[in-house]
Order: structure tokens, then sequence, then C-alpha cells
């Protein structure tokens, strides 16, 4: 089946953009002592061919031209020992049902105590700590996006895109080669707010290159040498989820990577999210980076696989490739990557998805 054409004026102007040099140094004000403000930006532009299907047959595409991502960021210290980050976003903005005036949202705002190192104390409304793939950073993804899969609690928990209001623990043991996470948030609440609190905790061992941000890296393009192992655990009454992962980004030949993760999920909404099916998914991804022409082809492969035989209709397979194209690093990338799923049942759809990004924190 012939794949449908994108307007060649989105990729005009994305060419033309992405001859504009852009800055490098952190965009920074201070007030020469322990109060200082860092600001940033992310877009990120989509056009997306999106197959549909149904017991019927194929049902043709869905196209959208939309902002997948549009981020405002501040981030800063305003004492010796605490530093605060801010964010905005309006996901999807312009996809379909289109609607472009609803407004930013607030991702992430959380403020952060740090006692000593081994213990800092967050506080707000931030990602919960539970999964690799859930902590990574948008604009360093190997692939398009985040997986479907770190997401399948998102509606049940009322989280907003992977964050919940909470207050949470973390700190760096063992030469800062062992970092936890973990903390209480406020998960789904019932009508008087009387039902128990969600828990999660995540542990992870950095074998090279320390991580101690609030996000990892995806792929860090050569410039970092990444090998981590990690557990997650999330509960709240009787739903219980687990995950586990190991990550990679090797420099090899000089400042080419190679690197990938496989992430594991297991979920269980037991009788407080009976929507959740018990189940377990498994991603894996990798890519090779190039650069001397900065291209990265990657591929991947999900199965989200049900254990519940009433529910194994809605096993689901993905799998796909691409690549990105790196003008200026991740502070301006193409990415082109082509999709194939499978539910149980139905025919094999195709996605195709281009994707221009500016970024700058």
């Amino acid at each position: 089946m012939k794949m449908p054409t994108f307007p060649a004026s989105l990729c005009v102007a994305a060419i033309a953009f992405a001859l504009t040099p852009l800055a490098s140094a952190q965009l920074t004000v201070s007030n020469g002592e322990d109060v200082s403000f860092n600001l940033g930006f992310m877009a990120q532009a989509w056009g997306d061919a999106n197959q549909t299907a149904d017991a019927s047959g194929l049902q043709g595409y869905q196209q959208n031209l939309f902002l997948r991502r549009i981020r405002l960021m501040v981030g800063g210290q305003i004492a010796k020992d605490v530093t605060f980050f801010f964010q905005t976003d309006q996901p999807n903005l312009g996809k379909t049902p289109k609607v472009l005036n609803s407004g930013f949202l607030v991702q992430d705002a959380f403020v952060e105590w740090k006692a000593r190192n081994a213990f800092r104390l967050d506080a707000g409304l931030m990602i919960v700590p539970f999964s690799r793939n859930g902590l990574q950073s948008p604009a360093s993804y190997y692939t398009l996006d985040v997986s479907p899969l770190s997401t399948v609690t998102n509606t049940s928990t009322q989280s907003s895109a992977l964050r919940d209001a909470g207050f949470q623990a973390r700190g760096f043991l063992l030469n800062n080669r062992l970092q936890y996470r973990t903390g209480f948030f406020q998960g789904e609440r019932d009508n008087n707010a009387k039902n128990s609190l969600r828990g999660a905790a995540y542990v992870q061992y950095d074998f090279f290159g320390r991580e101690s941000g609030y996000t990892f890296v995806g792929t860090a393009l050569g410039k970092q040498k990444i090998l981590a192992v990690d557990g997650g655990f999330d509960k709240q009454s009787s739903y219980r989820g687990l995950s586990g992962n190991i990550a990679a980004a090797i420099p090899v030949r000089g400042g080419d990577e190679i690197g990938g993760q496989f992430q594991y999920f297991n979920y269980d909404g037991g009788t407080k999210f009976p929507t959740i099916a018990r189940q377990n998914d498994y991603l894996v991804e990798g890519a090779y980076y190039s650069h001397a022409i900065k291209l990265q082809p990657f591929g991947k492969f999900e199965a989200q696989s049900f254990t519940d035989p009433t529910a194994q209709v809605k096993d689901i397979h993905r799998a796909g490739g691409g690549v990105n194209y790196y003008v200026h690093g991740q502070n301006l990338k193409f990415t082109l990557q082509g999709l194939r799923a499978k539910q149980r049942g139905l025919p094999w759809t195709s996605e195709l998805t281009a994707q221009f990004q500016v970024f700058y924190f």
C-alpha cells in the first residue's frame, strides 16, 4: 500500500532552520553568589501517517502535522543546597482532534534540598521513579519517542506524562556508582482521598560514567561511557508494577557510539486497577552513531504479552527502525522512523513519522 507524502513546505522550513547556528553555552542568570537561573526550550514537530485496522481489515491512514512537544524550562539554585526545576508543555498540539488554544500544562515543578550526597529530598510534581525508559530525557531517545509500555498505568494512576505529585528521597552511594530514588505520591484518589498513597522505588548501578541528573540520557553521542543496570517498583493498594533494565552507550572508533537498552515490565492491576490486566512486556532498542557523518541508524522491538487468556486478544508486537541526523547534536536533529504493529487477530499496520527537534538547556 502506498504511503502518503508530507507537504514539501515542512521540509523547506526544516532545512531553512537547520542553516541557523545554535548557541552551545548554557544561558544562565546569576547574582554571583548562590542564586542562579538556567533557561531552556524544546520543540519537537512531527509529521505522522498512522495506519489503522479492525477485524474487517486495514482502514487507511490518519495523517497529522503537529507539535509532539513544545516546552519552556527553567531550573536553578536559590541557596547553596536548594535547587528547583520547572517545565511547561503543550503535548500533541494540533493533532486530531485538532485544538490549538487549550493552553500549556505544568510538566514538572519541584524543589530539591541536598542535605548530603547520599540524601536529597525532592518535593512537588516529578517523574515517578519506576523505570529507566520512563526517566529518560525526550531530547536524547535512541528512537522517536518513549515506549507505550512505560505509560501503561498513566491513566489509572491519574498521572500526567509519567509525573505525579509527592515527595522523593534520592542519593548516591558507593563512590556515586549506586543511586536510589524512592517516594510517596498521590496516585489515584477516591472521592474523599482516604485511600492509600502510591509508593515507588528505583535503584541503579553505573559501571562507568555516573549519571546524576533528574533524567537519564538515551544516546550520549559518543561523549560518555555508560553501562547501567537498574530495577524499579511501583505500588498502590493491590496494584503493583516491576521493571528492570540494562542500558549501554559505549564510545568506539574515536567518537562513534554503539548503544541501546533492554527494558522489562511486569504489571498487575489487581482489584485496584482492573483495567490493567496482568502482563509481561519487553522493549529492545539498539543504535549506532557515526560522528563523521552525524547519522545514527536505530532499531526497536516491543512485545506486550498478557498472562490472562481472556486478555490475550490484546497482545501486540511492534517492530521498526529509522535514522537520526544530528545537525548540531541534540540541539538540532531530524528523525525518520518507520514502525509496524500487530495486535493479535488483526492485520499488520504501518506508521511513518518525521521529526524536527530543537532543544536547548
